[in-house]
């Protein structure tokens, strides 16, 4: 059986939204390892999309909360924020809209089921949204978050994730303990198989090392210990 893989226009289709320059659609699910293989052409990747796309989702997602629920501290917002823009979350918004049948891979990475991987899926979320944005500005963002963002978190859906990077910050804050920092210290192994290796310091103190298969979980992975570390959790 023969499974057929969605394009751009039946994406466009599905979520309703026809953009006004596609080829910044493309560039959203255009990956470094596919660039790479196209030498000669002029095609950017999706990287600097996913740094626009992260500021956009912690925007639109921090509204949202401090319109929906009046009540509900700083402390906790930024805890639900978290974890609706972790990378977990985000994975589960780009399965739903079958998003890694577009993407654009190498040949290497394809062979080595880029496709599926996590943090890439991720990555092209933020990418997206980073391209809907520049496209059609944050009216259209909202309304996309609010058809396939929003109802999940009225349902409860990210309320038990666990997000020990804003669990730290809170610890230190209410403690004025001092200045919360991430720093990478080591990129390991070949792009389709990348393991990071993540510190955190408090007053340039370090608390915590943490790896991970993308920067955020590294990051999570040594907030957790330096919680740990500080008699916190």
């Amino acid at each position: 059986m023969v499974v057929r893989v969605m394009n751009f226009a039946e994406l466009q289709e599905t979520i309703g939204i026809r953009f006004r320059d596609e080829s910044v659609l493309r560039q959203a699910f255009t990956h470094s390892s596919y660039v790479n293989e196209q030498r000669g052409k002029r095609i950017q990747d999706n990287e600097r999309l996913e740094f626009l796309g992260d500021a956009v989702l912690e925007l639109t997602v921090s509204q949202f909360l401090y319109k929906t629920f009046p009540k509900m501290s700083e402390g906790e917002m930024t805890k639900l924020r978290a974890a609706i823009v972790c990378e977990p979350s985000l994975v589960k918004f780009a399965e739903l809209l079958r998003f890694g049948e577009l993407v654009l891979l190498g040949k290497g990475e394809e062979l080595t089921g880029g496709r599926q991987r996590p943090a890439l899926l991720a990555d092209v979320f933020e990418a997206f949204i980073g391209a809907l944005y520049l496209d059609q500005g944050l009216d259209a963002v909202f309304t996309f978050m609010e058809k396939y963002v929003y109802p999940r978190v009225d349902k409860g859906e990210f309320t038990n994730l666990t997000d020990f990077k804003s669990q730290l910050q809170e610890f230190v804050q209410q403690d004025n303990l001092g200045e919360i920092n991430y720093r990478i210290l080591e990129e390991k192994g070949p792009a389709h198989n990348r393991e990071f290796v993540s510190e955190v310091l408090l007053n340039n103190r370090s608390l915590g090392v943490g790896t991970g298969r993308s920067k955020k979980e590294a990051e999570q992975q040594a907030a957790a210990k330096a919680l740990i570390l500080l008699g916190a959790k």
